[in-house]
């Protein structure tokens, strides 16, 4: 315990004085509020038969959990249990945080990418084989649409009442907003995963990090703001670091705004809306595509789809020049429109690269 002591406030000493370079800690040291209870070495706790056994200065504490999905699957599907274990007591209640590690041996071909756009409320995946693109797919997720609903729900709910009430508390501990997007955001990865090992390709995915999100935050109102800073990229380049595949993060600086066949700038996008009927199992369904396109050269580029291309054509562009569709061929590709839990069954094609926009 005394060398997990160590460790953590060697942890929150480096993250105060980064936070203090950044100007986001206005204090003259950095202040506890919960307590983490860290044993980095396994010889000082242990898993076994349902009990985590860990030793005090009393002797060996046996703590019984409860049996959950997510631990046996990484229990039972070949990953390593790490080190160190951490816990923090709530109540009555104490939560446990395991950690766990695989080596994978991953085979790709670096001419065959799979290049990831995340955005508000979709992920664009654009398929490039042998330097050319072959395949997009639009992953519906609405992460966008279930944080404002969230939040929305939140502001009724302590609506001229205190958070500390039982009542407000109980309202709050229902919302399962973190759950659903972790759901969303799991079978995404999923999908990309699928992509990348039926390709033998890496994954490029653009690099969002912290100082690229305060530099989108400097001019937004407080409700992008806070849609920005519940943006998930972070959580999904993790899950797919969890993945037997070659990730590869690099800036996104410009890639929505240039032409992929030709380099030059894209002035501006405009709003289109599209309706389709959907058939489901008893019933059509009708979907409602919110577009952002562009007419140049006499066709149509959509922005999502340009975005995710670009990425792809930034990192194969290190060792070569080559386009996302053979010069000699029809500029024209199929965007898949696709369900996260329906895995990659389009619901819709949609035709982004030609002059018209159309369904089938």
């Amino acid at each position: 315990m005394i060398k997990g002591a160590y460790r953590d406030a060697a942890r929150r000493a480096k993250s105060f004085r980064e936070r203090k370079k950044k100007g986001k800690a206005h204090k003259d040291k950095p202040e506890v509020k919960r307590v983490t209870i860290t044993y980095s070495d396994s010889q000082d706790w242990r898993l076994d038969g349902g009990v985590i056994k860990l030793k005090t200065h009393r002797g060996w504490v046996e703590l019984h959990y409860r049996n959950h999905k997510q631990l046996h699957k990484y229990l039972y599907g070949g990953w390593r249990l790490a080190s160190e274990l951490r816990f923090k007591i709530l109540g009555r209640k104490i939560v446990v945080y395991l950690s766990f590690t695989r080596e994978f041996e991953v085979s790709y071909n670096p001419k065959n990418v799979v290049a990831v756009d995340v955005n508000e409320n979709n992920v664009t995946v654009a398929v490039f084989k042998s330097n050319s693109l072959t395949d997009v797919y639009r992953v519906e997720t609405s992460l966008g649409r279930i944080v404002i609903a969230y939040s929305e729900r939140r502001k009724r709910i302590t609506q001229g009442k205190s958070t500390k009430t039982r009542e407000v508390k109980e309202k709050l501990k229902k919302l399962r907003e973190r759950e659903r997007k972790q759901d969303v955001l799991r079978k995404t990865a999923k999908l990309i995963g699928s992509l990348a090992i039926e390709n033998r390709a890496v994954v490029v995915v653009g690099n969002i990090n912290e100082k690229a999100k305060e530099r989108m935050e400097e001019d937004a109102n407080s409700k992008l703001r806070h849609r920005i800073h519940q943006w998930s990229v972070k959580k999904l380049i993790e899950l797919l670091d969890e993945k037997p595949i070659h990730v590869v993060k690099i800036s996104e600086k410009g890639t929505s705004s240039r032409d992929p066949f030709t380099g030059k700038r894209i002035k501006w996008f405009e709003p289109l809306v599209i309706r389709s009927a959907v058939k489901g199992l008893k019933r059509a369904k009708v979907v409602k595509v919110a577009l952002r396109v562009a007419w140049v050269n006499g066709g149509v580029l959509e922005r999502d789809v340009v975005g995710a291309v670009n990425i792809g054509l930034k990192y194969l562009n290190s060792d070569g020049s080559p386009v996302a569709l053979g010069s000699t061929g029809t500029h024209e590709v199929w965007v898949k429109q696709v369900n996260p839990h329906r895995d990659a069954t389009p619901l819709t094609e949609l035709q982004v690269f030609t002059n018209t926009i159309k369904y089938r």
